[in-house]
Parts: C-alpha cells; sequence; structure tokens
C-alpha cells in the first residue's frame, strides 16, 4: 500500500478490524519509511452489472459515482454520510442480487428515488428534478403533488 504522506510503496498493518456493517475492514497501517500511520478500508472486490445509459451505451458500475449524486442531492440536508454510504451499500446488494448482467440506469435512478424517498423528501425532489429531467415548472409540481399524497 502507498503511503499517502511520502509515497512509499512498503506498509505494515498495526490493527486491523471490520467496519460497523461487516461490509469492509478497516486497517492502520505504519509507513516503514517514514513512520506515520495511515488508514485504509478494503472491500470484497464484486462483479456487479454493466449500467445501460439512456443513449445506449454501456459502462461498468460506479459506486464513487453514485455517492456523488446522492451526496449532491443531500447537499445542505440532515442526511449523513453514514446514511448515504448505507443507502449505496443496499443497492450495491440489490444489484448484485438481481442477478442481471445489465441494468438500465432508469431502473437504478428508481431505486435511487425510492430510498431516498424515505430518507429526505427535499432530497429526494432535488434528485428527482435532475433524475427526471423535468422541462419546467408544471412538471415538477405534478412531482411535488404526488410527494404530498403520499
Amino acid at each position: 500500500m502507498k503511503c499517502p504522506f511520502c509515497a512509499n510503496h512498503d506498509s505494515k498493518v498495526v490493527d486491523s478490524r471490520p467496519d460497523k456493517g461487516g461490509t469492509t475492514i478497516r486497517r492502520r497501517r505504519e509507513c516503514e519509511s517514514c513512520g506515520r500511520r495511515f488508514t485504509t478500508h478494503e472491500r470484497v472486490e464484486e462483479v456487479l452489472p454493466q449500467v445501460i445509459k439512456r443513449d445506449g451505451r454501456r459502462e461498468p458500475f460506479d459506486r464513487l459515482k453514485l455517492v456523488a449524486g446522492i451526496q449532491k442531492a443531500c447537499e445542505k440536508r440532515p442526511v449523513s454520510v453514514e446514511t448515504v454510504e448505507q443507502m449505496v451499500d443496499r443497492l450495491e446488494l440489490r444489484l448484485q442480487e438481481s442477478g442481471e448482467r445489465e441494468v438500465p440506469s432508469t431502473t437504478l435512478g428508481e431505486w435511487v428515488m425510492q430510498e431516498l424517498h424515505d430518507i429526505d423528501q427535499v432530497a429526494y425532489v432535488r434528485f428527482a428534478s435532475v433524475y427526471r429531467s423535468f422541462k419546467d415548472i408544471n412538471e415538477f409540481m405534478v412531482e411535488l403533488k404526488d410527494l404530498l399524497k403520499k
């Protein structure tokens, strides 16, 4: 593991423990060159499906891209980073359990909206406004009215 301080590639593991959810391993490492300590997180490399974009392109599922989109929707809202990580963990598990080799981005977007609807309704509306590409205020109002009915 490359040291973030001196870029040396030799480090030793000082401590290792699973995270709260048991999905990653937290490791404390010590650089054998400069002696400074740093933390790494390991996760099992899973085979996730390709995402089929609206224009037909296919690209690998990107957890970081999904996290960034959800965090943007949750910006300045009382939604913790841990809550977002747990949501993405559930979405990844759902993708794995689907057994599909390819999944449309529209399906993934709908799953995100379901999760956000239960967590923070403002974040839900923000995500929906970008995801559904509302063309005018009337489309936006229809979505808000549906949200208020529920």
